[in-house]
């Protein structure tokens, strides 16, 4: 069921949403550092815990906002808009933009305070090196393709699933641990902690993800057409129903 909802009130489901997924990346990061010394123990139940949260979050707040809690998803919308396809607008993929970086901030900086530590403390943990970026423009490049994929074959409900066990898999098989998302990068700067990234790190993780975006929108025009959210073919040579609004995200 969608949930024909003001702009305000998805904007306000996307900060919330994005609060939460952040709340959870960066305080299972703290929990995991906390209680294992191996990186290897601490970072599998890092990234099961970011992936079964994103996929609650995402199946919270689909109905309400499409979920994207992430401005690549909703740059992606637009595009798709842009192509006669359904999507944001530019004013609301902004709006949705601001709300999520807004909402990223505010799910680290509680993190913190949930674990006893100081809030907003900027992070000190540089990622720097082209293959980290490299890292980034993949994972983000193929969270796009997953959504856009399943959104312009009719298929928008596996989306949730999806998101989650792709996070799950790029945390592990990216160099970068897979942020591949703007806003989430912004809000893990303000946690020095087990996931967080110096502030001089974000210029260009920034930049490698919104450049994975361009290209995982490019490969789902490749593959599956140019039209987001119309009716789409199946395998067989049916044509499926159209699809909803893509729903999205990632930590």
């Amino acid at each position: 069921m969608t949930i024909h909802a003001s702009l305000p009130r998805r904007a306000a489901a996307e900060f919330a949403g994005t609060a939460g997924l952040l709340a959870v990346v960066v305080g299972s990061g703290i929990q995991a550092a906390a209680l294992s010394d191996d990186t290897g123990v601490a970072l599998a139940a890092n990234s099961l815990a970011s992936a079964i949260g994103l996929g609650l979050a995402v199946t919270l707040f689909g109905p309400l906002s499409g979920a994207h809690l992430n401005p690549v998803v909703s740059l992606a919308s637009w595009w798709a808009r842009r192509c006669g396809g359904t999507g944001l607008p530019g004013r609301e993929a902004l709006a949705y933009a601001a709300a999520q970086t807004a909402g990223a901030v505010a799910g680290a900086v509680l993190a913190e305070a949930m674990f006893d530590r100081v809030p907003g403390a900027l992070a000190t943990q540089v990622r720097g090196g082209g293959h980290l970026l490299v890292g980034e423009a993949v994972a983000t490049a193929g969270l796009v393709l997953v959504i856009q994929g399943l959104d312009r074959t009719g298929r928008p409900r596996l989306v949730p699933g999806a998101v989650a066990a792709y996070l799950a898999c790029a945390i592990w098989f990216t160099s970068s641990g897979s942020f591949a998302n703007p806003a989430g990068t912004v809000g893990r700067a303000f946690s020095d902690s087990f996931t967080g990234i110096a502030p001089q790190s974000l210029p260009g993780f920034v930049a490698a993800q919104l450049a994975g975006g361009a290209l995982g929108i490019a490969l789902a025009v490749l593959l599956y057409g140019g039209r987001g959210g119309r009716a789409a073919v199946r395998a067989d040579g049916a044509a499926e129903p159209p699809a909803g609004r893509a729903v999205g995200i990632a930590g």
